[in-house]
């Protein structure tokens, strides 16, 4: 039951929630020529732009309703077909999509003779190809030539070229291509040059962009799509992979606040939650990220979805870390992590083992080292993570542990073969699965040794793959300080303070303790 204080607590970030129903229907603007008749139009061209902007389940709603409208009408069980799957993501449902083109036609070949011309025929053709026979990753390689054929046969139809934009970021099975990711953003933007007003051609710039080195190339799409779409709430919270990446925590905190909704009882541990989480821990607002993590809790209920459950793990990582709370409360919460996979159970220990080292309770925190040493015995990546992210935790908490127990040249080597390790890893997006940044963690061991030089070596990098994070900046600052390089101190400590401008007394209280 969420209690009157925290509604109250809360209520300044859900003033901002508040969407007008005829914010609703904006979704933004396509061009998509088809056979279809006159009162199946909305229904198909509003689904073409939920699908754009990733709401895929209320797309292939609009869908359906273009079906009734026109029970021939083949691009619209096209559409509802291409819902099930979400290329940048790996995810795909090959037995509901092909459920969906068996109820236009038994065989390809049905299907093609109902299609109204020879576009539309191309058009369902690429969805026969995607889920045609064969391994996942060779269609996925054919729809991207079959989209390329299509976009190259009429060079103004914005909808191939933005789907085979896509596409291109699809073929890489949700790990980043950067050479291919650069090709599919320039095409987006050609897009975007072309219509303004396209919600996918701003989304898939977005995510071509979003890593911490091109994301400056990514802002102006990011400014533009919530204005686009304010409809959907995906496209609320999918600016936050420009300005998370740029370290612009504000918009991070009010674009997942919009895109969470208005009403904090459907509050859960998720994506947009998570996400607003962060945004407020680097602003020091532990409090109110406390607030938030206690409010999506109690909602998710006792037994949540995997999907929340696996984000509540990432909530009390957060909380824990990015708040330096070796005592908090949080901590004695036990998610279940049953067929989560390897990434939230190995997150949920090693929290625990950080922290208790923290506590300088090194026992405690070998007793969590040896049971993510079996996570990691039996590790796989799966939808909620990376088993390389087990990996590079494993290495951290064993490295401390060795600190802790006396070993330190060992363990220090062990901290840096973790930055290696994350280092080699692909470029991700939004807040750390390595919860604890290994560059950021062996620059604060550094520190405390008085290596300041190579401290502010490290927490450097730890800001070129997370810009404007604030542990890193606390870090680099006093090592600066402490290796002389006052310009750079200086410099930090002003990014650290605007980041903070709105944080927590306490907050600040320690950043006057800590601080250089």
């Amino acid at each position: 039951m969420i209690t009157r204080h925290v509604r109250t607590v809360l209520a300044t970030l859900l003033l901002a929630a508040t969407t007008s129903a005829s914010a609703q229907e904006q979704l933004g603007v396509i061009v998509f020529p088809n056979s279809g008749n006159a009162a199946a139009q909305p229904a198909f061209l509003r689904g073409v732009k939920l699908l754009h902007s990733f709401e895929f389940e209320d797309a292939a709603v609009s869908f359906r309703e273009a079906q009734q409208a026109d029970p021939g009408f083949a691009l619209a069980y096209w559409g509802e077909a291409m819902t099930y799957t979400h290329g940048i993501w790996n995810e795909q449902d090959m037995t509901a999509a092909r459920a969906v083109l068996a109820r236009l036609g038994a065989t390809p070949a049905e299907r093609k003779a109902k299609a109204g011309t020879p576009r539309e025929q191309a058009w369902l053709t690429t969805a026969e190809i995607l889920y045609g026979d064969g391994p996942k990753a060779t269609r996925d390689t054919l729809f991207s030539a079959a989209m390329q054929q299509l976009s190259a046969a009429d060079t103004a139809d914005n909808e191939a070229l933005a789907f085979y934009a896509l596409s291109l970021m699809s073929l890489s099975q949700a790990v980043r291509n950067i050479p291919t990711y650069m090709r599919a953003g320039a095409l987006a933007q050609e897009v975007l040059r072309r219509n303004p007003e396209h919600p996918g051609a701003a989304h898939y710039v977005i995510h071509a962009f979003d890593d911490p080195v091109h994301a400056p190339i990514g802002l102006y799409a990011a400014q533009r799509y919530s204005q686009i779409a304010p409809g959907a709430d995906h496209a609320q919270h999918m600016t936050t992979h420009i300005f998370l990446a740029l370290g612009m925590w504000p918009e991070v905190v009010q674009q997942n606040i919009v895109a969470s909704g208005p009403d904090s009882s459907k509050w859960r541990p998720g994506h947009y939650t998570s996400w607003m989480q962060y945004g407020l821990l680097q602003e020091a607002r532990y409090a109110d990220a406390r607030r938030l993590i206690e409010l999506t809790r109690a909602n998710m209920g006792s037994q949540g979805r995997p999907g929340n459950r696996a984000y509540l793990v990432l909530m009390r990582a957060q909380q824990v870390i990015d708040a330096e709370e070796w005592n908090d409360p949080v901590l004695k919460w036990t998610t279940d992590t049953a067929g989560l996979g390897t990434a939230p159970q190995a997150i949920e220990v090693f929290t625990t083992g950080f922290a208790a080292y923290k506590r300088g309770q090194n026992e405690a925190a070998s007793s969590a080292l040896d049971q993510l040493a079996r996570i990691n015995l039996a590790g796989k990546s799966d939808r909620f993570g990376r088993a390389e992210t087990a990996v590079a935790l494993e290495k951290e908490l064993r490295g401390l542990v060795y600190i802790g127990a006396g070993r330190h040249d060992e363990g220090i080597a062990l901290l840096r073969e973790a930055t290696t390790f994350e280092d080699g890893l692909a470029a991700e997006y939004g807040p750390p699965d390595i919860v604890k940044p290994t560059h950021e963690l062996l620059g604060e061991v550094l520190l405390a040794r008085g290596e300041n030089a190579e401290a502010q070596k490290e927490f450097a990098h730890a800001l070129e793959m997370a810009p404007g994070r604030s542990l890193s900046l606390l870090g680099l600052a006093r090592a600066a300080r402490a290796n002389g390089d006052t310009a750079v101190a200086a410099k930090a400590d002003a990014t650290l303070r605007q980041n903070w401008a709105t944080g927590d007394a306490a907050a600040l209280a320690r950043y006057s303790q800590k601080g250089p």
